[in-house]
């Protein structure tokens, strides 16, 4: 059984999604926290830094956001970053042009947001691509047989000039994704429409991305959400305004509770105070210990209190298992994202290191973002990375 909970107002919110009791996700939206990520804007560029291949954008901000060459380029490959050297930056944007940004990632204390011209607009089944050919279908559909299927039915509807990344809620679905696509696209051109205003040299907010409920729902939509607890009627109004407009949530059970009961539900606050400790227990008695930094996230692996019955290898490979099992489910719990460097206790035994790197890819699959693991570097240490669901000022 799989339940939403949202605690608060409008603009201030927790947000917890708990399957069978277990809290599996959890954020928190608040006016400290505005979320640009996903937004699309008018912006002006305002100056160029040769040296850095880059340029400053005005997307009306306090602080101008940063875009890159390999930004403005187009997108050959969604796989693959081939950058040609010998352009320019100066020879593909002015001071003062108008371009068309999405923000890929938020601001922070001491940066702009990053800003991309490569343009992702997500919806139920589909991410529409535009100014692109590349049409790719989500790592967690394995089926090549139905992976073919999707691709030749998404290339068959979209419009000449726009590209898709097929989502994994799109498997074995056929009018929906015709319909989904034909939705998207006008929204799409709704955008392009605004964005053209010859008169107008200010920057504009085009699109706002959906904020964390609606992300929820959109990402689930292949899957049972039975239940919605709010704690407000301003949230109750919100979620019938979103059932109205998309007829699958129509069955979900909605209800009204407390705010200071609503996380009393499974325990859901216990539960949200675990979220803020560096060590985690594992059943077996061993540990992980989770720091974050700027540059990258740190898991260490330690035995802890766990001697074994066997010999040093099954010892250390059975904790190395269950700390596997537990950092999935970490990294989705805390919303951990960018790079993450895995300390597993060592292992002498190749197969045991090819089996716990198969087994955390196995559990990554459960996770709504997207993630790539690099494998193990000749030091030993498991390289992945992780894309936030909910931007953070970290």
């Amino acid at each position: 059984m799989t339940e939403l909970f949202i605690k608060g107002q409008r603009d201030s919110r927790e947000i917890a999604l708990v399957e069978n009791g277990k809290l599996i996700e959890y954020y928190e939206d608040t006016d400290n926290q505005i979320r640009k990520e996903g937004n699309i804007y008018v912006g002006i560029i305002k100056d160029i830094v040769k040296g850095m291949q880059s340029a400053f954008v005005d997307i009306g901000t306090e602080k101008n956001s940063f875009i890159h060459l390999k930004d403005i380029l187009p997108k050959v490959d969604e796989t693959k970053e081939n950058l040609d050297q010998n352009v320019d930056i100066s020879q593909l944007v002015k001071k003062e042009d108008k371009i068309l940004v999405q923000v890929k990632k938020d601001s922070n204390e001491k940066k702009g947001a990053r800003v991309s011209t490569h343009i992702n607009l997500p919806s139920k089944y589909i991410a529409l691509m535009p100014n692109t050919d590349i049409i790719t279908v989500s790592q967690k559909i394995e089926d090549k047989d139905e992976q073919e299927r999707l691709k030749k039915l998404v290339r068959e509807h979209l419009s000449k000039g726009n590209g898709a990344i097929i989502r994994t809620s799109a498997q074995n679905k056929d009018k929906e994704i015709i319909e989904d696509i034909k939705e998207i696209e006008q929204k799409w051109e709704k955008i392009i429409q605004t964005s053209i205003n010859p008169k107008s040299n200010k920057p504009q907010l085009l699109y706002k991305s959906e904020n964390i409920m609606e992300r929820i729902l959109v990402d689930l939509t292949g899957k049972e959400i039975e239940r919605v607890v709010v704690s407000s009627n301003e949230l109750v109004e919100e979620f019938k305004e979103i059932q109205k407009e998309h007829k699958e949530y129509k069955n979900i059970k909605l209800e009204l509770q407390n705010d200071e009961l609503i996380f009393q539900t499974h325990e859901i606050g216990k539960q949200i105070e675990k979220i803020q400790n560096r060590k985690i227990w594992l059943k077996c008695g061993g540990f992980i210990t989770i720091d974050k930094t700027e540059a990258l996230t740190a898991i260490d692996v330690n035995t802890g209190k766990y001697t074994g019955t066997k010999n040093l290898e099954q010892t250390v490979y059975k904790v190395n298992k269950e700390a596997t099992i537990e950092i999935a489910k970490q990294l989705r719990l805390r919303d951990i994202g960018g790079i993450i460097i895995i300390d597993y206790i060592d292992m002498k035994n190749p197969k045991n290191k090819e089996e716990i790197e198969d087994l955390l890819k196995r559990e990554l699959k459960k996770d709504r973002s997207k993630t790539q693991v690099e494998g193990f570097t000749r030091l030993d240490l498991m390289e992945m990375t992780r894309k936030h669901i909910c931007s953070h000022k970290d």
